[in-house]
């Protein structure tokens, strides 16, 4: 995947995640919740893109 889509996808993302925190009227937990949510998903995302999850997955301790 190329790195601009990789770039605008983050961009995007950052984007509608403001759009709702400064928009819908939410409780600051629930918006937190939110947050936290967005955040854990696009770093997994990120990391499945970059090859580096499914390294993750073969390591044995």
């Amino acid at each position: 995947m190329p790195l601009l889509t990789v770039l605008i996808v983050i961009i995007v993302v950052g984007v509608l995640l403001w759009l709702v925190n400064t928009y819908l009227p939410m409780d600051r937990k629930i918006k937190s919740i939110l947050n936290a949510v967005v955040v854990i998903v696009l770093v997994i995302w990120l990391l499945k893109v970059f090859g580096l999850f499914d390294s993750l997955g073969t390591l044995h301790t």
